[in-house]
Order: C-alpha cells, then sequence, then structure tokens
C-alpha cells in the first residue's frame, strides 16, 4: 500500500531523457519552490498509461496554474520513456526508476504485471513544498486511474 498522507517524501534522482540528453531529475529540486505531483505508472506504450499521461500532458497548464510540477515515473528505461512520449506528445517529466528502487521506496510496487516482472502500481501523490505527502492514492488495478480531482482539491488546499 503507497506510503500515507503525513509521511516525508522519499527523496530521488532519477534519469531522464530530454532533447538535451539524459538529465537527473531530483524531487528534492522542488522543495521549498513549488509543490510536485508525483505519478508512477506500469509501462510506456499501454493503453491506460497512454491515456492517463495524454490527459495529464493536454491539462498540464492546470497544475502549473495549482503550483505544481508533474514528475511520472515507471521502470522503463529513460530511451523508451523518449520514444514514447515523442510518439504520443506527452509533455511531462518522464523518469526512469530501472532499478526499481523508488517504487519500492513509496510502496507502489506491483508484482509480476502480466507474468514479466515487477513494476511501478499506479499511484498519485501530491507532495508540498516542505517534502510531505499531502495526498496519497494507489488505483485498485492497473486499468484504473488515479482521482485527478482529488489530486487538484490536494492542490488547491496548498494555494
Amino acid at each position: 500500500m503507497a506510503i500515507p498522507t503525513g509521511s516525508k517524501a522519499p527523496d530521488f534522482t532519477l534519469k531522464s531523457k530530454q532533447p538535451s540528453g539524459i538529465v537527473d531529475v531530483k524531487l528534492s529540486n522542488n522543495f521549498g519552490k513549488k509543490n510536485t505531483v508525483l505519478l508512477f505508472f506500469p509501462a510506456a506504450f499501454t493503453s491506460v498509461c497512454t491515456q492517463e499521461m495524454c490527459s495529464v500532458s493536454g491539462g498540464l497548464n492546470a497544475y502549473k496554474d495549482l503550483g505544481a510540477d508533474v514528475i511520472a515515473v515507471s521502470v522503463d528505461t529513460p530511451f523508451a520513456q523518449e520514444a514514447w512520449a515523442q510518439k504520443e506528445k506527452i509533455q511531462i517529466t518522464l523518469a526512469s526508476d530501472l532499478n526499481k528502487e523508488v517504487i519500492r521506496k513509496y510502496d507502489v510496487v506491483f508484482p509480476m504485471l502480466a507474468g514479466v516482472g515487477d513494476t511501478a502500481a499506479r499511484a498519485a501523490f501530491v507532495i508540498d513544498k516542505n517534502g510531505v505527502v499531502q495526498y496519497s492514492e494507489q488505483t485498485p488495478t492497473p486499468k484504473d486511474l488515479p482521482n485527478f480531482e482529488a489530486v487538484k482539491a490536494a492542490l488547491e488546499r496548498l494555494k
């Protein structure tokens, strides 16, 4: 079960493939500056994950208006994430947890997805500027999407 509201968010540094090359994505870079919506998703190039990331990308300004940065994490390689982002026009930061360390820290491991191995469960967190989890949700199944209205409501309360 995902780490609960009120917990200190585990910091991480993950790799992301950007047009400029491979860059580090560090959660604590937002501490003291802005809130973070942290999304975990099972796998790039899958239908529900594509629906979720395209929807969030399409509404990215709503998150920016609420003072939040959005980071999405999966166990895919940064190169697969970049190819997927380019194909689907995904605008949010995708970060690779290839070693599965961060999904363990947030307790969002989905064991043996489709028999191919452990991956990220679908989950959403709102982390405030102080690094404290203000919203925590792990969906019942990988086919279920997080409650994005509740995510936005949590961000609204932080304004």
